[in-house]
């Protein structure tokens, strides 16, 4: 690969994932400010990104991948996507917002997957380039969440004037990236999460007991991205969102080790940690709050990186295992339905009932808040546990 097209793929990951953390980490806390929102709404609000991901593979699927090039088709979504966040701004009323969010998400989350066909059309070596390329995108979000804390901007509808104005930028630089024309049909590549790689997974045990974990994993995780920064904020945390980088920070750090991690220890005990760490991440939460800039809080963002890389990257790389080359494009939507569109969907909603149940009067009771994502976690794992049984031959190519 040229340096002058690694150094263009490095800033679309980055500004890519710039633009989703500087408005989605703290939407949560901006609508209770600005909007008076509900917890049932602020769930219902996050929703919103879920029901996008199960949309976005079809649209990629069936329109991107066939008809237009992968750059032109993302360079005009997110120009629209910033006029939409801007017109978030101007909204009043919780209703109206909830539709702007995920008009908005319909446009943003197609986004993802044709960056990332961007940035494979021009490897040669997928498993060894892709992860330097994609930190970068965890680099982005890192700076978006250290701006944003840090100008104090978590409350303000400024989060997403930033967001717009990147959103803006990128979609300018997107007609300047490496040209990827539509390529699934000439190759037969499945790309379709509903086409017959998909069902031919589903018939795979382990695979499909995999699936369904994924679904389930969600909902504990739904609860992180929609109320760890209103939870940090009302319980006194000085700078919150520029504290919660510590989970990308973590995140960027061990998304470089997976590959060695993968075949050293195996699939099932890299999946097995995963889910451990969720379950002591509420804990820690549920009990460490007393204390604003309590240890145990800073141990819970910081697990983030163990949390997100050892189930949900190394899921994707499962994914893609599995599948072989023919239907690749299909496992890796497939999987992307499942988590952040399906399993998502579900928690969101989920977790901001939850939320609600537990509000007080001066706030919530956090530690009933926390204790119910624990509990669905250490269920999930029990059920990984018992019925995963994965052949160790399956590896990946390490650095």
């Amino acid at each position: 690969m040229k340096t002058t097209t690694r150094v263009s793929l490095s800033l679309m990951m980055f500004l890519q994932y710039f633009i989703w953390s500087a408005w989605y980490v703290t939407m949560g806390t901006y609508m209770k400010a600005n909007l008076a929102s509900s917890d049932v709404q602020v769930g219902a609000a996050f929703s919103a990104l879920a029901i996008a991901t199960m949309i976005s593979p079809v649209f990629v699927g069936l329109v991107a991948d066939k008809f237009f090039a992968a750059q032109k088709i993302m360079g005009v979504l997110h120009i629209v996507g910033a006029a939409l966040l801007f017109l978030a701004t101007k909204v009043t009323n919780n209703t109206v917002f909830y539709w702007v969010i995920l008009f908005y998400s319909l446009l943003y989350m197609p986004t993802i997957a044709l960056s990332n066909s961007v940035a494979f059309a021009q490897m040669t070596d997928p498993g060894k380039q892709f992860p330097w390329i994609r930190v970068f995108g965890t680099l982005g979000w890192i700076l978006a969440g250290t701006l944003v804390g840090n100008l104090g901007i978590e409350k303000s509808p400024s989060t997403f004037y930033l967001a717009a104005a990147v959103s803006a930028g990128l979609g300018l630089f997107s007609f300047l990236l490496p040209n990827t024309p539509p390529k699934a049909a000439a190759e037969g590549e499945s790309t379709s999460i509903f086409g017959e790689g998909s069902f031919a997974l589903l018939k795979d045990k382990p695979y499909l007991v995999f699936f369904i974990a994924a679904i389930l994993v969600c909902i504990p995780l739904a609860f992180y991205y929609g109320f760890a920064n209103p939870f940090l904020n009302e319980v006194g945390m000085s700078n919150a969102a520029g504290k919660m980088i510590l989970g990308q920070v973590s995140e960027g750090i061990f998304i470089l080790a997976i590959p060695m991690l993968f075949n050293r220890i195996g699939v099932k005990n890299m999946l097995l940690i995963g889910i451990l760490a969720w379950i002591l991440r509420y804990i820690l939460f549920a009990t460490g709050y007393g204390n604003p800039e309590s240890w145990m809080l800073y141990a819970g963002i910081i697990l983030h990186g163990v949390c997100y890389d050892f189930f949900f990257v190394t899921g994707y790389m499962y994914s893609e295992k599995k599948a072989g080359e023919q239907n690749k494009n299909a496992a890796q939507g497939l999987f992307t339905f499942a988590t952040y569109g399906l399993g998502m969907f579900i928690g969101t909603w989920f977790s901001g009932f939850i939320a609600e149940h537990y509000s007080t009067e001066g706030g919530h009771n956090w530690f009933g808040v926390w204790m119910v994502p624990a509990a669905i976690a250490a269920a999930v794992l029990v059920y990984f546990l018992l019925f995963f049984r994965e052949r160790k031959t399956i590896e990946i190519a390490a650095e």
